[in-house]
């Protein structure tokens, strides 16, 4: 029997993606100048928008699912007769899993004949992407609701997520450096690298001076971590309105033989905590 799989917009992937492949997607949304946006919504800013306010200093916060918006996103698949199932935001990074699992307890009392399964990605941007793209290659591939929710529970700490940042500021009111760091890392051209961790939040790994240096390191560690054949893996690459460094790392990649590649932005939910100028590597490894 098929399902549908759904997941958040924290996903961060391109919107052909989940047109091509029916996908449904329910929008986190953020607060940015005084006005609220979802990012499913048709009236969202576009990413060149987005980040243009960031860089004027305007400062973007964002807001979870709550249980109403799961239920109601979610319900009218349960009523047309399909089973659902949902990759969501990691729990460590937002309280949208927390909410989904809750709400989908809900919906289960009132469709006991109907499977919805919600997964904690412990996973974000094209990480989380990632993930919902090999659930609908498994599912292309025959796999059942419950055989695709344990492949992805098995499998989900192999997705890999290294990324880099221009501006540290971002990084300081997120809480992952000091002021200090921040302001030193800008005037010294410190490009921080960072990856997501086995509980699913972001973690300073190591520093490096100038940005061609911190897209090296993000190729360093696919060389180190990925597994198989890296020219038969699909790799992610996200930005923060920087397509040019995009590219350059796509270059840098199928040099060293990766095929398959997707580019995308990373989203404004993302976005207002990572900021502008943020470089992003998914790839499947051997352990994050």
């Amino acid at each position: 029997m098929s399902y549908r799989i759904t997941t958040d917009s924290t996903c961060d992937m391109p919107k052909k993606f989940y047109e091509e492949r029916g996908i449904a997607v329910i929008g986190l949304s953020y607060l940015l100048d005084g006005q609220e946006y979802n990012e499913a919504a048709d009236n969202k800013l576009s990413p060149k928008e987005f980040y243009s306010l960031l860089r004027e200093g305007k400062t973007s916060t964002t807001m979870q699912v709550n249980t109403f918006n799961f239920t109601e996103f979610i319900e009218p698949f349960l009523a047309a007769g399909e089973d659902v199932l949902h990759i969501a935001f990691s729990s460590a990074l937002s309280g949208t899993c927390e909410s989904c699992k809750r709400g989908a307890e809900e919906l289960m009392v009132k469709y006991p004949q109907r499977k919805l399964i919600v997964i904690d990605s412990l996973s974000a941007s094209m990480g989380e992407g990632m993930l919902v793209y090999h659930a609908n290659e498994n599912r292309k591939d025959g796999m059942t609701i419950e055989q695709n929710a344990e492949w992805l529970e098995n499998n989900k700490l192999n997705a890999c997520h290294w990324f880099t940042v221009n501006d540290l500021m971002h990084l300081h009111r997120g809480g992952r450096v000091s002021k200090t760091s921040a302001i030193f890392g800008a005037l010294l051209g410190i490009k921080p690298v960072l990856h997501v961790d086995n509980e699913g939040r972001l973690k300073l790994v190591s520093k490096v001076r100038g940005r061609e240096a911190s897209m090296d390191a993000l190729i360093s560690k696919l060389k180190e971590l990925a597994t198989g054949d890296i020219s038969k893996q699909m790799v992610f690459i996200s930005h923060g309105d920087c397509l040019e460094d995009a590219q350059q790392l796509e270059s840098k990649l199928r040099h060293i033989g990766v095929k398959n590649v997707i580019i995308s932005h990373v989203g404004a939910v993302i976005g207002s905590h990572s900021g502008p100028g943020t470089l992003a590597l998914f790839f499947m490894g051997q352990q994050r």
